[in-house]
C-alpha cells in the first residue's frame, strides 16, 4: 500500500502492510519498525516519518499509526521529543542476536539486550497454577473413551444445544440475563462474535464506543468499515448526553466493569442507555462482559442485559477469564429481532468451536467444576486484590487509586503532573511492566492526567509485594 504524491525517498520505512496476514495493522507497523532498528537499518538518532505522514503513506488511520509508534516509544525503540517528532532511541545490543552459551538455555520471553523485565504487572493475564488440569483431562478422556461418530460431526451451527441450555441457565443464575438457549451463539471467542455481528447489523452501522476502550473492538469495527464515533466518561461510564450528539445506531458498553477505566455503571446511567436504545428503532446496544465474576464489594451487578425489556440489547460473553484464555469459547445473545436476521442471512455459517471443546466445557459447568473453581479463584484474586491496596497505601499522596470494586486490575491517577511515558519508563527501568492509559484512548481527549494499569491476576502475592516496593522507589 502506498500513498499518492509521497516521495518514497523522503520516508525511511519501506514496508507493505497485508490485511490477510491474521495480524492487525498496528501490530504490523509496530513489528516491522522494530525490527528495523534491532537488525540496525534504522540507528540511533534517525528521524522517524510524522505520524500523520506514515498514516498517509500507509494508507491507514492516523489512530493506527499512533499505537504502534506509542508502544515502541513504551517499549524504549522510539523516543518522542516534543515539536520534533519520534527518534530512534539508544538500544546498544539489540541489533546483534548473541547465541545461548554451550549448555545454557536463553530463559523464554526475554530478547538479548534487552532489561529483563522481572514484574508484568499485567491487566490481561489471569493465574493459572490453580486450574483443575487433572479434572480438564479426566473429563477430556471420558468423552473420548465414550465419542461416537456425531462428535467428530459439524454440529448446530449455533453451538450444540446441550452447552447452550447450560450457559442459559448459568447465565441467568450468575448474571440476571434473561433468553432462550436458542437465542445464544456459540464462536471461538468474542472477535470471531464481533465479525459475525457485523454481519447480522449490516455494513456501514455508525458505531459509539466509550472512550477509553477496549482496543482489539475497536480495531474490529473499524476493519469492518464501521464509522465510529468515540464517546466521553465521567465518573458513571460513557456519557448519554454526549451520545446523543452522534448518529449513532448502536453503541458498545461494558457496564459492569469498564476496561480499561474500571467503572462500574450504575443503575440511573444504565436506564439512560436503554432509554437511548428504545427511543428509534434499530437502535442496539453491546453489552461485553468479560470479566464480570470478579468482583469484590457487595453483590454482583446484574446485566444491563437484565434490564432491557424492549430486545435492545446484544450480549456477549466468554470463558476466557474465568476458565482459562486457550479454551476460546465466547457466547453472544442476540434480542428475537435480531436472531431472525442472524438466520435468515448467517445461519450457513459452521460453528467455530469444536464438538469436544463444546462437550468437555459443558460437562465441566454441568458437574460443578466451574462453580468451585470459579468460587476458588475469587478467594485468590481477592486476597491478590487486597494485598496489592495494602501495598499502595504509601502511594495516596502521589497517585489517586481507582477500579478497585471488580476485575483484575487497578488505576494509579497522577496527582504530580507527570506523563505516563516517564512514569512507565522509570518502572520499566527498574524491570516493572505497567500499562499506560493513552494507549486505551482511541482519540486525543482534553489534557489529561498520567493513569497506569497495574494488573495483578496473573502474579503471585509475593511478587506485587517485590514489584510495589521497586515502583515505590522511582516514582515516591
Amino acid at each position: 500500500m502506498t500513498g499518492k504524491g509521497i516521495a518514497m525517498k523522503e520516508l525511511p520505512i519501506h514496508m507493505e502492510l497485508r490485511p490477510e496476514s491474521g495480524e492487525t495493522l498496528y501490530e504490523q507497523i509496530y513489528g516491522f519498525i522494530r525490527n528495523e532498528i534491532r537488525t540496525g537499518s534504522l540507528l540511533q538518532g534517525e528521524k522517524l516519518p510524522s505520524a500523520r505522514f506514515l498514516a498517509e503513506y500507509l494508507q491507514v488511520s492516523r489512530t493506527t499509526v499512533d499505537m504502534a509508534y506509542g508502544q515502541l516509544v513504551s517499549e524504549g525503540y522510539l523516543e518522542a521529543r516534543p515539536r520534533q517528532g519520534y527518534f530512534v532511541s539508544a538500544v546498544e545490543g539489540l541489533c546483534v542476536i548473541e547465541q545461548p552459551a554451550p549448555g545454557r538455555k536463553q530463559e523464554p520471553g526475554v530478547e538479548r539486550g534487552q532489561a529483563q523485565r522481572r514484574y508484568d504487572f499485567s491487566p490481561n493475564a489471569i493465574d493459572m497454577h490453580f486450574f483443575p488440569y487433572a479434572t480438564w483431562k479426566k473429563i477430556t478422556k471420558n468423552i473420548l473413551v465414550d465419542a461416537n461418530s456425531d462428535m467428530f460431526s459439524l454440529g448446530e451451527q449455533q453451538g450444540d444445544a446441550k452447552l447452550r441450555t447450560t450457559i442459559c441457565r448459568y447465565l441467568h443464575g450468575s448474571r440476571g440475563v434473561n433468553c432462550e438457549p436458542e437465542q445464544i451463539i456459540i464462536g471461538a471467542g468474542n472477535d470471531y462474535l464481533l465479525l459475525l455481528l457485523e454481519k447480522i447489523l449490516g455494513r456501514h452501522v455508525h458505531v459509539a464506543m466509550e472512550n477509553p476502550t477496549y482496543v482489539r473492538a475497536y480495531q474490529i469495527f473499524q476493519s469492518c468499515a464501521y464509522p465510529v464515533s468515540l464517546i466521553p466518561m465521567d465518573e458513571n461510564g460513557i456519557r448519554v448526553d454526549c451520545l446523543r450528539q452522534t448518529e449513532a445506531q448502536v453503541a458498545y458498553v461494558m457496564p459492569s466493569h469498564q476496561y480499561p477505566t474500571g467503572i462500574s455503571m450504575p443503575i440511573g446511567r444504565r436506564m439512560e442507555l436503554l432509554k437511548w436504545a428504545a427511543e428509534e428503532e434499530g437502535r442496539y446496544l453491546i453489552e461485553d462482559d468479560y470479566d464480570s465474576e470478579f468482583r469484590y464489594k457487595g453483590k454482583p451487578l446484574p446485566s444491563l442485559q437484565a434490564s432491557d425489556s424492549n430486545g435492545n440489547v446484544v450480549y456477549i460473553g466468554t470463558f476466557s477469564k474465568a476458565i482459562a484464555p486457550a479454551i476460546r469459547i465466547s457466547y453472544m445473545v442476540l434480542p428475537y429481532p435480531l436472531l431472525a436476521r442472524y438466520r435468515q442471512q448467517c445461519g450457513f455459517y459452521s460453528s467455530t468451536v469444536s464438538r469436544i471443546d463444546q462437550t468437555i466445557l459443558n460437562e465441566f459447568i454441568e458437574d460443578g467444576y466451574f462453580e468451585r473453581y470459579l468460587n476458588k479463584m475469587r478467594k485468590q484474586y481477592r486476597m491478590k486484590h487486597d494485598l496489592l491496596l495494602g501495598e499502595l497505601r504509601p502511594f495516596h499522596r502521589a497517585f489517586k487509586i481507582s477500579g478497585s470494586n471488580a476485575g483484575l486490575h487497578l488505576i494509579l491517577t497522577d496527582r504530580r503532573g507527570r506523563s505516563e511515558e516517564e512514569l512507565a519508563g522509570q518502572a520499566e527501568a527498574a524491570g516493572v511492566k505497567v500499562y499506560q492509559m493513552r494507549h486505551f484512548r482511541m482519540e486525543e481527549t482534553d489534557r489529561e492526567p498520567a493513569m497506569l494499569i497495574l494488573g495483578y491476576g496473573a502474579l503471585s502475592q509475593e511478587k506485587i509485594k517485590e514489584g510495589v516496593a521497586l515502583l515505590k522507589k522511582v516514582w515516591l
